[in-house]
């Protein structure tokens, strides 16, 4: 998709994309205290909540990955369909960033022509190689293999990501004195600002 590859896309996407796993992760902690019974644990989930933010960590994905931009949105996907088929793994802080992790590669693996082995994406990921291999293969079982994204699929997702990402944009102006003009452009903004 041709919006993906300006520049200014993947800043928002990734930030959408932490805020709303974010919110889901907090919302399944509380869940998971109230709950009288036992939570299943999963190789994903970490003995202890990872210091770096969700954003953190994406941005770090995005920055160290090298993958085309359709991975994020396609990763998405994979999570979705994951947590459906898994009902019992909901996304929580204790998993998200290896859910994370996997979806991203798993994406670019089945995506793109070129991309890093397992041991790269574990070293973005701050975890062994090993733990990337059994994370890859249990995301796949839990994906059922389920990897192909028709193109319709792909722009329902992107079009809902695009439309929450403009959703939440604030309409802020600046302050004036954050805006510097030379003499030729304040008096050229005075004229336009008196003729509204």
């Amino acid at each position: 998709m041709a919006e993906l590859e300006n520049p200014g896309v993947m800043p928002k996407l990734i930030a959408f994309l932490s805020s709303l796993l974010e919110r889901v992760a907090e919302s399944n902690d509380l869940t998971r205290r109230v709950a009288t019974q036992s939570q299943i644990v999963s190789v994903f989930d970490g003995l202890i909540r990872p210091p770096i933010t969700i954003q953190s960590y994406l941005e770090r994905i995005f920055k160290y990955a090298n993958c085309s931009s359709s991975c994020f949105v396609v990763a998405y996907v994979y999570l979705d369909r994951f947590t459906h088929r898994q009902p019992s793994l909901p996304i929580n802080s204790f998993n998200v960033h290896r859910l994370l992790i996997t979806s991203v590669m798993v994406s670019a693996k089945f995506l793109d022509d070129r991309y890093h082995n397992n041991a790269y994406y574990a070293k973005v990921g701050g975890i062994s190689t090993k733990e990337m291999n059994l994370l890859e293969l249990d995301f796949s079982f839990g994906l059922g293999f389920e990897l192909n994204v028709t193109p319709n699929t792909f722009n329902t997702y992107f079009s809902y990501l695009q439309k929450e990402m403009t959703l939440l944009q604030p309409l802020s102006v600046p302050p004036r004195s954050a805006i510097t003009f030379n003499d030729e452009e304040a008096s050229h903004q005075q004229q336009q600002q008196l003729a509204v």
